[in-house]
């Protein structure tokens, strides 16, 4: 919020200038969904990826898909069209179509949820992460949020 993603030692490490950053013992990893596998996948233990070669895993990146692509990026949307963009840049219209698109797409992700407490399975996966930051982020937006249960 200070511009320290604009330095340009931290532009070194993420030339897009955005966090997070996950600096692994010199293997730099950008984005958050990326740094969730990396992380996940490190450390297999965690259980949160299924195994390879599972329904369970191609759900869950189905669902970190359908999060990143239909919620996430309608919120980046509607947040640059609040404040990220210069003002002459910026159209009110933009975000009352990309907030018709976010509700639409959340009826998507609570059907899939359905009764379950996770989106896969019958466990915590990097998938509800990714789904929790992007609600949490959603509420912080000041969109109306259908309650998913």
């Amino acid at each position: 919020m200070h511009g320290e993603g604009r330095k340009p030692s931290f532009l070194k490490i993420n030339p897009g200038g955005k966090v997070p950053v996950l600096d692994d013992g010199g293997l730099i990893v950008t984005e958050s969904a990326a740094i969730c596998m990396h992380l996940a996948e490190k450390f297999p233990a965690s259980r949160l990826v299924p195994p390879v070669g599972t329904a369970e895993r191609t759900d869950c990146y189905k669902w970190i898909s359908f999060v990143l692509t239909e919620l996430d990026a309608v919120l980046w949307t509607i947040s640059k069209h609040r404040f990220a963009l210069p003002k002459e840049r910026r159209l009110p219209a933009v975000i009352d179509c990309a907030a018709w698109e976010f509700d639409a797409a959340i009826k998507i992700l609570a059907a899939g949820l359905g009764d379950r407490a996770y989106l896969v399975g019958a466990s915590f996966t990097v998938a509800d992460i990714v789904a929790g930051h992007t609600l949490l982020w959603a509420r912080s937006t000041r969109l109306e949020l259908a309650p998913i249960r």
